[in-house]
């Protein structure tokens, strides 16, 4: 097997999963840059080889069984382990969604992708992260999803818009994260949430106040803890984030 660190980033062709890959790239490790639309995950990757990343495309829609397994064995196949994962992918349901009025298939399609999609491809690629000397997995959430902070502050950049299913979706990752970190807790994987602030992307129709840039780096720096680092918590640029 290849010295060379192995990294998956699921969401990678724009935003802020691109510039994970972007940042993970500019180590030096093999990332693969995971993507439903084939146009846009080739696009992706051309443009970080043009940076001099080592990028590899990986199909891959977070929803389909079938998918997901047949990504991780492409890992398998071409690196034979993953050291890192970064589940990145994510949708909002569309807004407005107050939760006197919001369709019950919205919160449906969000936890289907937020939730349930980040479970599926973390036990697919389990088997492969457990062959890594420092397996790492970074599960993409966000401030919003801090229960402290929407119930304390009305402030719309700590806490979002008034959302029944992109928010809660948010909440239920981190608690997932927690259940992972407790089962692994005996194991060398470290699984963290990260939270990369409001930032301008497709997701919130560029309104954000950060880059893309910005948001990656809080994934990054949990991708590359050391052994002894900390799993099983919620993290932003400034440190822990309140549950």
């Amino acid at each position: 097997m290849s010295e060379q660190t192995i990294a998956l980033v699921t969401g990678a062709n724009k935003g802020i999963g691109y510039e994970i890959a972007t940042g993970l790239g500019a180590l030096g490790w093999s990332v693969g840059v995971g993507a439903r639309d084939e146009e846009r995950r080739e696009a992706a990757v051309e443009k970080l080889r043009a940076a001099g990343v080592d990028a590899f495309g990986v199909p891959l829609d977070v929803t389909d069984d079938a998918s997901v397994a047949a990504a991780a064995a492409l890992v398998e196949e071409r690196s034979g382990r993953l050291d890192v994962l970064v589940n990145n992918a994510g949708v909002t349901g569309g807004m407005p969604q107050e939760p006197t009025r919001v369709d019950p298939a919205t919160m449906r399609t969000v936890v289907e992708t937020n939730v349930i999609g980040v479970i599926r491809v973390t036990n697919a690629m389990l088997p492969l992260l457990r062959r890594s000397a420092s397996p790492r997995i970074v599960n993409m959430s966000s401030g919003v999803g801090s229960l402290t902070r929407q119930s304390k502050t009305d402030d719309p950049f700590a806490t979002g818009p008034i959302s029944a299913a992109y928010s809660p979706s948010k909440t239920f990752l981190n608690a997932v994260t927690v259940q992972y970190a407790k089962e692994l807790r005996d194991t060398d994987i470290l699984i963290n949430a990260a939270c990369p602030g409001y930032c301008a992307t497709d997701l919130n129709g560029h309104r954000g106040v950060r880059t893309p840039e910005q948001g990656a780096a809080i994934a990054i720096r949990l991708a590359t803890l050391p052994d002894d680092g900390p799993t099983g918590g919620f993290f932003e640029d400034a440190g822990v984030v309140p549950w």
